[in-house]
C-alpha cells in the first residue's frame, strides 16, 4: 500500500494514469464528433444517442489499446512506430464499433447480446460519419497525450535551457547522428549540447534536424568548431574505414576541441540503439585497422536465428567477439565453453549489459577442450546446431617451446570436438583458422594446418558440414603487437620490431568476426574460406603511426629498435599455398581456397596415433616437430 501511495513512478501508476485520462479523452472525442457533425447544435434525440455511444466507446477503445500494448509505451521515448501502433489499435476499435452497429441493423428488432442493456437499441440510426470524425479526433488526442512529454523535453525546455556541458559538433547527419541528437535533446544534463552537424552529403547541407543545422561538409569541421566555440566532436558514422576515420580524427585534433568521441559499432543490427551512454573514446585499433565491412545481415540471421550455437574458446579475443555478434542475431541458445572461468564471468557481465533479452538463453560452461566426457555432456545437454571452434593456443613464440601443449589443444582438441560434433549430428562446424597455417614456419601454424586437415577429413565421412575460415592478425587481441607497443610506450619506449621488412595483414576484431559469421553462413562442406584482410602493413610503419597518433615524433621522442626475428616467425604471411588457388564466393571479401592438401580420416587417425606415442613427460620434445615436418608438406622444407 505504501508503494502505491508513494510518489515513485511505477508501471501500475503509469497504466492507471493513462487509462483514466484516455477514458476522458474518448468521452471528449465522441462529444466533439457530434458537435462537429451537427454544426454545434445537437438535437435531443441525438443527445441521448451520444450518451449511449459514450458508454460503448469508453469500454471498447481502452480495451483495444490494452490488447495492442499501447499502455506499455514510455511517453519519454514515443516515436513513429508507437504512433503507428496507436493508429492500428484505434482502427481496430472502430471496426469493432462498426460491426456492432451493422449487427444491430441486420437484426432489426431482434435481441442481441447487449440489447438487454437497451444500449444498442438506442443507437439505431447512428450517423456513420461520426465514426470517421471520432477516429481522427481520438488519434489526435491519444497521440498528443503521449507526445506531450517529448514536446516538453525537446522543444519547450530547449528554448529556456542554457548551454550545459560540451558544445558539440556532430560529424554525420544520417540515422546515427539523428539518434545521438535526439538523446542530447532529451537529457539536458547529458554533458553535451548540440551546436551543428557536418556531413559530406551535399543534399543535407543547410538542412535542419530537430532544429540543429547541417553546417557544411566534413572538411569544414575546423571552421564549425571555431564558429560555435565547440569543445567536443562526436563522430556518428559507424561504417567508416580507418582512412576516413583518421582524416576526421586529424581534422578534429587540429581544432580547439578537447573531447573527441565516436559511436560504437552496432551489435543489434536489426534494432540499432545508439545513445549517449554508449559513445566511446576512439581506439588505436579504429585509427589503424578499422575497415568498412559490408555483410548480409539477413543471411547471417537466417543462419543463426532460433538455432543452438556452441562457441569454444569463448573467453578469448575472437570467441568473445563471436559471442557478442551471435547474440545480435537472436539464437535460441548460446553455449559458451572455455577453460578460463574468469573470462567467462566477464563475458557473463558484458552480455547481460548488452543483451538483456538473452537472459536465460546464454549458458556458460567451464571445461577443457581435451576433456571428452565434459564435451560429450555439453552436446547431450544442448543438442547444438552449429559449432564455432575458436579454442586454440595461438602465440607463435610461446608454442615453439611448448609444442606438446600445442598438439594437445590445436590437434587432439580439434579432433575430439569434431568427432563429437559428428556423433551428435551437428549441422555445421566452423573452424577458426589462421594465415599462419599457410606454409607454416611455426609449431602454432603447423598445428592449425593439421586442424584444417582434420576438419576436411571428417567432411568426407559425415553429414556435418565442416568449414574452415582463415584470417590474419586482429588488432588489439591478446598477444597481438598493438598491446605490446602500447605498453612499451607507457614505459617511454623504445618500441621493438623484429625485422624492418616484416609485415602482417591487420583488421579489427569486430570486422574480422563479422566476416567470419558471413563466411560461416555461406560456406559449404569442405570449404576453406579466406578473408580479405586488405593490404599487408609493415610493422615498423605501424609503430611509427602509433607514435604519431600519440603526438610524439618517431626516433626523436620515442625510439624504434630492431630485435631480430623470433622463433617460428616469418617476414610476411600468406593466405594461400603455392598449390592452392582462390575462387570468388558470393561475398567480395571472402574467397574459397581450392587445390589444398587433404588426408583421409583413416590417415588422420594413424597420424594421431604417432603423436600420441610421443613421450609427453618431457618439457620440450623435438619428436613433435619432426612429426609435424613429416605430415605438413610445406613445414617439412624447414631445417631439420
Amino acid at each position: 500500500m505504501s508503494e502505491i501511495l508513494s510518489l515513485k513512478p511505477t508501471a501500475a501508476k503509469r497504466f492507471a494514469l493513462f487509462f483514466f485520462v484516455d477514458m476522458l479523452l474518448f468521452t471528449a472525442s465522441i462529444y466533439m464528433s457530434f458537435l462537429l457533425r451537427f454544426d454545434f447544435a445537437i438535437s435531443p434525440p441525438f443527445t441521448k444517442m451520444m450518451t449511449s455511444a459514450m458508454l460503448i466507446f469508453i469500454v471498447i477503445k481502452p480495451a483495444t489499446l490494452i490488447v495492442f500494448g499501447i499502455y506499455r509505451i514510455t511517453w519519454r521515448y514515443v516515436g513513429i512506430m508507437d504512433l503507428y501502433n496507436i493508429a492500428k489499435a484505434l482502427i481496430a476499435a472502430q471496426l469493432i464499433l462498426v460491426t456492432l452497429l451493422l449487427l444491430d441493423t441486420a437484426y432489426g428488432q431482434q435481441p442481441i447480446a447487449v440489447d438487454s442493456l437497451r444500449v444498442i437499441e438506442s443507437l439505431r440510426g447512428f450517423p456513420r460519419s461520426i465514426l470517421g470524425i471520432d477516429l481522427i479526433m481520438s488519434f489526435i488526442m491519444i497521440s498528443g497525450l503521449r507526445l506531450s512529454k517529448r514536446l516538453y523535453n525537446e522543444i519547450i525546455t530547449k528554448g529556456n535551457a542554457t548551454v550545459k556541458g560540451h558544445r558539440t559538433i556532430i560529424v554525420g547527419a544520417g540515422n546515427t547522428g539523428e539518434m545521438i541528437l535526439r538523446d542530447m535533446l532529451k537529457f539536458h544534463d547529458s554533458g553535451f549540447t548540440p551546436m551543428a552537424f557536418v556531413d559530406d552529403d551535399i543534399n543535407m547541407i543547410g538542412v535542419q534536424i530537430h532544429g540543429i543545422r547541417v553546417f557544411g561538409e566534413i572538411s569544414r569541421l575546423k571552421e564549425a568548431v571555431q564558429k560555435f566555440a565547440a569543445t567536443s566532436v562526436l563522430i556518428a558514422i559507424p561504417s567508416l574505414n580507418y582512412i576516413e576515420l583518421r582524416r576526421i580524427y586529424d581534422l578534429a585534433k587540429s581544432t580547439n576541441a578537447t573531447d573527441i568521441k565516436i559511436v560504437p559499432r552496432i551489435y543489434d543490427f536489426q534494432k540499432p540503439n545508439i545513445t549517449l551512454k554508449s559513445i566511446e573514446e576512439i581506439s588505436i585499433e579504429d585509427l589503424i585497422g578499422r575497415q568498412a565491412i559490408e555483410v548480409d545481415f539477413s543471411e547471417i540471421r537466417g543462419f543463426i536465428e532460433d538455432k543452438i550455437i556452441l562457441v569454444t574458446g569463448a573467453g578469448g579475443s575472437i570467441g568473445s567477439e563471436l559471442s557478442k555478434q551471435i547474440c545480435a542475431f537472436d539464437p535460441k541458445v548460446l553455449v559458451l565453453f572455455d577453460i578460463d572461468e574468469t573470462e567467462l564471468h566477464n563475458m557473463h557481465l558484458r552480455l547481460a549489459y548488452l543483451f538483456p533479452n538473452m537472459e536465460g538463453r546464454v549458458h556458460f560452461v567451464v571445461g577443457d577442450i581435451r576433456d571428452e566426457d565434459r564435451l560429450d555432456a555439453v552436446f547431450k545437454a544442448y543438442q547444438c546446431h552449429t559449432v564455432f571452434h575458436a579454442a586454440a593456443y595461438k602465440h607463435v613464440p610461446m608454442m615453439e617451446s611448448n609444442e606438446i601443449e600445442a598438439v594437445k589443444v590445436n590437434i587432439f582438441g580439434t579432433y575430439l570436438l569434431s568427432r563429437l560434433a559428428v556423433r551428435h549430428s551437428v549441422e555445421k562446424f566452423v573452424l577458426i583458422s589462421t594465415d599462419k597455417a599457410v606454409r607454416p614456419t611455426s609449431v602454432m601454424g603447423a598445428t592449425k594446418r593439421m586442424a584444417e586437415y582434420i576438419c576436411s577429413a571428417f567432411n568426407d565421412v559425415a553429414a556435418t558440414k565442416f568449414v574452415s575460415v582463415r584470417f590474419g592478425n586482429v588488432l588489439g587481441s591478446r598477444g597481438s603487437v598493438l598491446p605490446v607497443f602500447l605498453e612499451q610506450m607507457r614505459r617511454g619506449g623504445p618500441l621493438t620490431v623484429t625485422h624492418r621488412e616484416v609485415n602482417r595483414f591487420f583488421m579489427t576484431v569486430q570486422e574480422a568476426v563479422s566476416l567470419v559469421l558471413q563466411a560461416a553462413a555461406i560456406g559449404s562442406a569442405d570449404d576453406i574460406l579466406v578473408l580479405d584482410m586488405g593490404k599487408p602493413v609493415k610493422i615498423i610503419e605501424l609503430a611509427e603511426e602509433l607514435i604519431k597518433i600519440h603526438g610524439y615524433k618517431p626516433y626523436v621522442d620515442i625510439d624504434i629498435i630492431i630485435t631480430g626475428l623470433r622463433p617460428g616467425e616469418k617476414i610476411f604471411e600468406e593466405i594461400l599455398t603455392s598449390k592452392e588457388e582462390s575462387q570468388a564466393s558470393r561475398h567480395k571479401s571472402i574467397y574459397i581456397a581450392k587445390g589444398y592438401d587433404k588426408y583421409t580420416l583413416e590417415d588422420i587417425e594413424k597420424m594421431l596415433e604417432e603423436f600420441a606415442s610421443v613421450d609427453m613427460s618431457v618439457l620440450e620434445n623435438d619428436a613433435v616437430k619432426r612429426l609435424l615436418r613429416k605430415y605438413i608438406v610445406h613445414y617439412s622444407a624447414l631445417p631439420q
